[in-house]
This record gives structure tokens, C-alpha cells and sequence, in this order.
């Protein structure tokens, strides 16, 4: 049985570091949205670093997740002080309960403000692809599929809720996902 992998990125309007109350904020509401979502039915892991280790992203060790990675448009900073980005990557069951976690309770409410806290871009926020049972994605491989998402756009290699694909590699709809409603999987 496969499973599937997320990976998500954002470059935020102010770095980690600031102490403004709206950077705290995200910071705060970040933290109860990945406790509520670590509990949601389907969820199965989410990459952490190694220990529970606090620091930049970039020197962390997160273990079986790999080295830290951010895609090529990533330009601000990569120090502690400068960093202003914020990525999951993130194993779950099936498409629908992602979704479900997504666009439901505290993180649907974080994601109404997105545009307070992220700059706007031209490149996808997120991206999914299935892995096979025990595989763990690393942050280069989520990289790797974002910028193939961003290049190519949805293929069962990588995709999003509205073009997303079955295990198998045929074009697949949810009932509630994307253009039409109407069609289950």
C-alpha cells in the first residue's frame, strides 16, 4: 500500500526572528495547528527534527527526513536571524483526509489569513505525490517535486488537490475537490 507524501512551502513576509505581534502570531498559530493535524484521522507523520532540536532550518538534523532544502525561487535568508519561510513535509493515508484536515477548523481559519503572513508568488504552495509503504520522503524530494509541479504542472509524478492522481497513475477526482463536484472516486 502507498502512501502519500506532502510537502508544503511559503516565503513569509518577515523573517522567524522578528518579534513583531503578526510574526509571533503565526508562530503561535502554526504550533496548535500541528498538534490538531498531528491527531486528524489519516495522518501519519510529519518531518521533525531530530531530539526536538530548536535552530535554523537549514542546521537541523532531521534524521530519516534528510537534509533541509528549499526550492531554487528561495531568496531571502537561511541564517536564524534572516530565515523567512515556512515548509512542512508530511506522510498521510489518502487525498481526502489531507483535505479534510486542510480546509477544516484551526487550519482552515490559518489559512483565511495566509496573505498576512506569505508573500504572494507565482510558485505552487504545495505539492503531493504517492510513496510506497516505508518510504520516507526527504525535504529534496519534496523540493524536487515542487519545482517539477511549478515546470510541468500537475502529473502523477507531482500534483495538487485539483489535478491529483490515484496510486496507480490515472487522473482521479474526490467528491468536493476541484472543478467538478459531482464525480467520487
Amino acid at each position: 500500500m502507498s502512501h502519500l507524501a506532502l510537502y508544503t512551502f511559503g516565503v513569509l513576509k518577515s523573517p522567524l526572528a522578528d518579534r513583531a505581534p503578526l510574526t509571533r502570531e503565526f508562530y503561535d498559530t502554526g504550533e496548535a495547528v500541528y498538534r490538531k493535524i498531528s491527531r486528524h484521522p489519516g495522518y501519519i507523520a510529519h518531518a521533525e527534527a531530530a531530539d526536538g532540536e530548536r535552530g535554523s532550518h537549514f542546521d537541523l538534523d532531521w534524521g530519516i527526513w534528510g537534509e533541509f532544502a528549499v526550492p531554487a525561487w528561495y531568496g531571502k535568508g537561511r541564517t536564524p536571524e534572516t530565515i523567512a519561510l515556512a515548509a512542512t513535509l508530511s506522510l498521510w493515508t489518502d487525498l481526502r483526509p489531507v483535505f479534510d484536515a486542510i480546509y477544516t477548523g484551526l487550519h482552515r481559519a490559518a489559512l483565511n489569513r495566509r496573505y498576512d503572513w506569505f508573500e504572494r508568488t507565482e510558485h505552487p504552495g504545495y505539492v503531493f505525490w504517492w510513496v510506497a509503504d516505508g518510504v520516507i520522503p526527504t525535504w529534496q524530494d519534496g523540493v524536487s517535486r515542487l519545482e517539477h509541479l511549478h515546470d510541468n504542472g500537475s502529473t502523477p509524478h507531482a500534483f495538487t488537490f485539483h489535478h491529483s492522481f490515484a496510486q496507480d497513475g490515472t487522473p482521479t477526482k474526490t467528491k468536493g475537490i476541484g472543478p467538478k463536484r459531482d464525480q467520487v472516486r
